[in-house]
């Protein structure tokens, strides 16, 4: 579904992306990454909003150079502010972007926005003004026209800011059943949604990726490096409701070994890499 090789996206003098290569096939492919490390400039490429200075791209098999219309229509993109009209009730809204995706036939388009609200949960606010929705309405409301048409590819952009826990594990239900026959593209700082639905993780810093692979693979590179200890040791630690502190980093005196999760695994990898490639594992 996406084949980058050696994107390069340049600002003034300083690079969002710096030689980015990374594959995506049918699935949930979760980017991880600071502020700053080029997710919101990779995503908006691949949602043909942005053209990279360098390298190559091919989505759904085409080239956003030559074939951008054609991977419009199969593709769905939920940015992180997504400019809704808030004069609009989210019926309408929804309405006005199948329209821009050329739903023509008006009952047909009807059935269509009735479905993805029905599929958000929105079904009850069809008629309600964006600018009456909360927060957690809006962001699902974003996503319910990211799905409109079926599309091949989606591209969610920070999908779950903003969502209570309730909402964010409806999502997840949600989007494990579209990736099953779908490419998902999800961006977003929340390791726990990247450990729930990720079959792969890319993890990108300063334009760069390093690391790509699972994300078991990503939570073994914590392996012998998480702690409880009685006092404060590591490269991070904070202590814990029941008084002990959990670190990260060498071994504490007196520490006694932690389960290491996939947010353990992130942390050991930005602390140890310098910015190049590191992929353990396949790729």
């Amino acid at each position: 579904m996406i084949e980058a090789t050696g994107l390069v996206k340049a600002y003034g003098r300083g690079r969002a992306l710096d030689g980015l290569t990374f594959t995506a096939g049918k699935g949930v492919t979760g980017l991880l990454g600071p502020n700053g490390a080029g997710k919101t400039t990779l995503i908006r490429i691949l949602a043909t909003v942005l053209a990279p200075d360098g390298g190559q791209l091919r989505l759904l098999g085409r080239s956003p150079a030559t074939d951008r219309v054609e991977i419009r229509r199969r593709l769905g993109y939920l940015p992180q502010e997504p400019g809704f009209q808030r004069g609009l009730t989210a019926f309408e809204f929804v309405d006005y972007v199948a329209i821009l995706k050329e739903m023509t036939r008006r009952r047909a388009r009807h059935d269509e926005v009735r479905r993805v609200l029905a599929e958000v949960g929105l079904s009850a606010v069809g008629g309600k003004r964006v600018s009456a929705l909360s927060g957690g309405m809006r962001r699902r409301l974003g996503l319910a026209q990211a799905l409109l048409g079926e599309p091949d590819l989606i591209l969610l952009d920070e999908p779950t800011a903003g969502l209570d826990p309730e909402q964010r594990l409806r999502f997840r239900e949600l989007i494990s059943q579209i990736a099953e026959e779908r490419a998902v593209v999800l961006s977003t700082h929340q390791t726990e949604d990247v450990a729930a639905l990720c079959g792969r993780v890319v993890v990108l810093k300063a334009g760069r990726r390093v690391f790509e692979g699972t994300p078991a693979q990503l939570r073994a590179l914590a392996d012998g490096r998480v702690w409880f200890s009685s006092g404060k040791a590591g490269v991070l630690s904070w202590r814990t409701g029941d008084g002990l502190f959990r670190s990260i980093g060498p071994a504490p005196e007196g520490g006694r070994p932690a389960e290491p999760t996939v947010e353990d695994g992130y942390l050991m990898l930005l602390d140890d890499t310098t910015g190049g490639e590191n992929p353990p594992g396949p790729a």
